[in-house]
């Protein structure tokens, strides 16, 4: 199919059909497509300086970005602020400089750590060391085993067992670990295996005993998903470093960036080159993006949008309750502005794409789920079609396997 236009929470394919849009581009375009104030906010820059190396210079609509990125991040205004902003061009580009960070660290400090801990299940992106911290038997990257670095892989720790098993693990590792790494709350590409804010607490709370540093992957979570502004935020944790992406410009421009503590900078400052962070992607601070996501920012920063999304987490948790009735359904959760309906096997994942096609709606279903998670502007009566989809079309995929 060939995308034609998008407007708001839909896409115009070149044959006319209209799509409600059920995934935001991949979770990216969270105040749907062609926001006025976005829109109007690139064009101004575009005619002012689409694009500048930045390296030697600096400019206006970067700086803007960092110093609201700092004060909003988890801890902004307090010692533990996550104020020292890496600015880059993408999602796993942004993880790979989290990690070469935490390596670089411990370096820096005269101290050889670098391996990172990873969870099952988890998904951090496709480039080398993204992959090497993803779940390597959960996805697509098992084909590239033997290629990226080996990882410590842990369960998360979700009750007093696994916790004590994961303290073990830290202790027994921490000497040659940097960071664990998480995506706080929701384990998004990884099937949306959706965890407790205490589990992210005592994984906080593991990595302060063995001074190891904790990298909160928020790429799919920040930015309102999970009802906060950030995942960690219903924790009450702060990492050391932050992962940011997706959603920081609304969808519009590639974007990502890495936050890092007062901690963690200071361990870079010296009179040495080799101190330096060494990380220079050519896109980095992309004037054009930054303009977008400071555009984004504006757009929530009256509170409005999240009270938004507690609206629609209420009525995904009720317009997709159906399919809990239906037979194969192993789960139907939600939390923020995603809603999952989780299948007992991964079947005929070809014929479900089409059929929400054939529904109006742009619902992408993998692994064992078929899942939501649309623009928070997203109108009543759009996720109401949404939702509807997935129960009809779910209903006839039981029905399909027989069950």
């Amino acid at each position: 199919m060939v995308a034609a236009g998008t407007r708001g929470g839909r896409i115009r394919l070149a044959d006319g059909r209209e799509l409600i849009d059920g995934i935001a581009s991949w979770w990216t375009a969270c105040h749907g497509y062609n926001h006025p104030h976005i829109v109007a906010a690139v064009a101004r820059q575009l005619d002012v300086m689409p694009h500048v190396m930045f390296g030697g210079l600096t400019h206006e609509p970067a700086l803007a970005l960092a110093a609201r990125l700092a004060e909003i991040l988890p801890g902004g205004g307090t010692d533990a602020a996550l104020a020292h902003v890496f600015l880059c061009d993408s999602g796993s580009v942004a993880v790979e400089i989290a990690m070469k960070m935490a390596v670089q660290f411990w370096r820096n400090r005269g101290r050889e750590r670098t391996r990172l801990v990873a969870f099952r299940h988890g998904y951090h992106g496709d480039t080398m060391g993204a992959m090497s911290v993803t779940d390597p038997d959960d996805g697509m990257h098992r084909l590239f085993r033997g290629y990226f670095p080996e990882q410590i892989r842990a369960d998360l720790p979700r009750d007093d067992t696994s916790r004590a098993a994961f303290d073990a693990l830290l202790a027994a590792h921490a000497h040659e670990t940097a960071a664990v790494i998480v995506e706080p709350l929701v384990q998004a590409a990884g099937g949306m295996k959706f965890h407790a804010a205490a589990t992210l607490r005592a994984i906080a709370e593991a990595c302060r005993r063995h001074d190891v540093l904790l990298i909160a992957d928020e790429i799919a979570t920040g930015f309102g998903r999970t009802g906060t502004l950030f995942a960690c935020e219903q924790a009450g944790v702060v990492p050391d470093i932050v992962c940011l992406g997706k959603g920081l410009s609304g969808g519009v421009l590639s974007l990502a960036a890495v936050a890092a503590s007062a901690r963690v900078f200071d361990a870079f400052l010296g009179d040495e080159a080799e101190a330096a962070l060494m990380h220079g992607p050519t896109y980095m601070a992309n004037p054009l993006a930054c303009a977008a996501a400071n555009a984004s920012l504006d757009l929530f920063a009256d509170g409005a949008v999240l009270t938004r999304v507690g609206v629609i987490e209420a009525r995904l948790a009720d317009g997709l309750a159906p399919c809990r009735a239906l037979p194969s359904i192993a789960d139907v959760r939600t939390r923020g502005a995603i809603g999952v309906v989780q299948m007992e096997k991964p079947r005929h994942i070809g014929w479900l794409r089409a059929r929400f096609v054939e529904e109006g709606v742009w619902v992408r279903p993998f692994g064992d789920i078929a899942y939501l998670m649309p623009p928070f502007t997203v109108s009543d009566d759009d996720l109401a079609a949404l939702t509807a989809a997935v129960v009809t079309v779910m209903g006839e995929w039981a029905k399909r396997t027989g069950t």
